[in-house]
């Protein structure tokens, strides 16, 4: 029987596969007795259920949002605090939301038109990062009971998401936090409503690989550059490792780098008639676009920042030469979104080094306010999310 996978209670996961691989899908929805699951002869005919949520309630329909539950004590709390930024980030417009505890489980509920776009689209419900589920909710008027019916999901995995989940190595990033990243990102984006498929991600500072393995379940084209050569070749070797044991087809390219040393660059392609690409190479990430040309103006660049007091030094330098070179990768519309220890290093520094590389911050709520405690060591950890000029609009003929 398969275990439980990482950060998520509960027993095995349903068999959620794609075309390219049979390993069971590590989110999972709400168990039964989690909520009430009323008939739909005992719903109002306001809340009636027919499969569709459109036109049937008069006024809105009460919504809410499971939390995703997690193992760990730490994570659990990260994950409760990044969920109303990550709803707010998507639609400014979902509030009031309010804390709800019901059945033991945390629950964010809001208020929604009949007709909000993102609570019909399958696709989108499943890719948030800090909710397992959404529900139409109803109270039960002096019963005291809160009726909850799941809103459909359908995953959009490339490949299974267990490809990030299973690759372990020291310094990783937490897996519910980096998919976030990648999300608030694509949420301040024109690209906001594109599939993911349609996308490129860069990961300037890929470590283990942890976004490039996210972005490519959700079926983006992925690149990304590391300066430890051995980190970059045991991620090289996990790519086909994984690849082999899951029956992903994978075509490999290994390459020596011109003028950068003993770089080296693996450009993978997975899949068959539907495809993806992968490309790693190590090297000075201000070397970045050379590094990842073959992958093509990215629309989000996405980067978590190293932690730890001995990093601190570093942090300016590497925000002051490296921000513009990622900006300049950027495709118009797109966005850049990083994480970093902003302990010693708070917003009030960090953002006149994204506007000195042209970038316009985003300072609308909730993108203000991400600031959050990873553990006892990084206490305040915050994100920005930045975006390129917009173009001058064409001249009328």
């Amino acid at each position: 029987m398969r275990a439980a996978e990482p950060g998520f209670e509960g027993g095995s996961a349903p068999r959620q596969t794609s075309a390219l691989s049979s390993v069971a899908h590590p989110f999972r929805p709400p168990h039964a007795e989690e909520c009430f699951c009323p008939e739909p002869a005992r719903i109002p005919q306001t809340f009636a259920y027919d499969g569709d949520i459109r036109g049937k309630a008069m006024d809105g329909i009460q919504c809410a949002a499971q939390v995703a539950p997690q193992r760990s004590t730490q994570y659990s709390s990260l994950t409760r605090d990044l969920a109303p930024l990550e709803l707010q980030a998507f639609s400014p417009g979902l509030t009031p939301l309010e804390w709800l505890h019901l059945g033991g489980i945390d629950y964010l509920g809001f208020a929604a038109a009949a007709d909000e776009p993102f609570l019909q689209d399958a696709e989108l419900l499943a890719t948030f990062a800090t909710v397992s589920g959404f529900f139409q909710r109803r109270e039960e008027p002096g019963a005291h009971e809160t009726w909850l019916r799941p809103l459909p999901r359908a995953y959009p995995y490339f490949v299974s998401s267990d490809m990030a989940y299973t690759r372990r190595y020291k310094g990783k990033t937490n897996e519910v936090f980096t998919q976030f990243l990648l999300n608030v990102a694509k949420f301040a984006s024109d690209f906001r409503t594109v599939p993911w498929r349609q996308l490129r991600v860069f990961d300037p500072l890929c470590g283990g690989g942890t976004t490039l393995f996210l972005a490519l379940a959700l079926g983006a084209d992925v690149a990304g550059v590391e300066r430890d050569i051995k980190d970059a070749e045991t991620t090289a070797a996990f790519v086909e490792q994984y690849a082999t044991e899951n029956k992903i087809p994978l075509k490999a390219h290994a390459e020596r780098l011109r003028n950068a040393g003993k770089g080296r660059r693996w450009l993978f392609q997975l899949g068959k008639s539907e495809t993806r690409k992968l490309i790693l190479a190590t090297g000075d990430t201000r070397e970045s676009p050379h590094l990842a040309a073959a992958l093509g103006r990215p629309h989000l660049v996405v980067a978590d920042f190293p932690y730890g007091v001995q990093h601190l030094g570093p942090i300016e330098e590497l925000a002051t030469e490296a921000l513009p070179v990622w900006a300049s990768m950027l495709k118009p519309g797109g966005a850049l979104a990083f994480s970093w220890d902003a302990t010693r290093f708070g917003r009030e520094k960090m953002a006149p080094l994204v506007k000195a590389a042209g970038l316009k911050v985003v300072e609308r709520p909730p993108y203000d306010r991400m600031v959050h405690r990873v553990d006892r060591v990084i206490k305040r950890r915050d994100v920005m999310v930045a975006l390129p000029p917009a173009l001058p609009p064409e001249p009328v003929p």
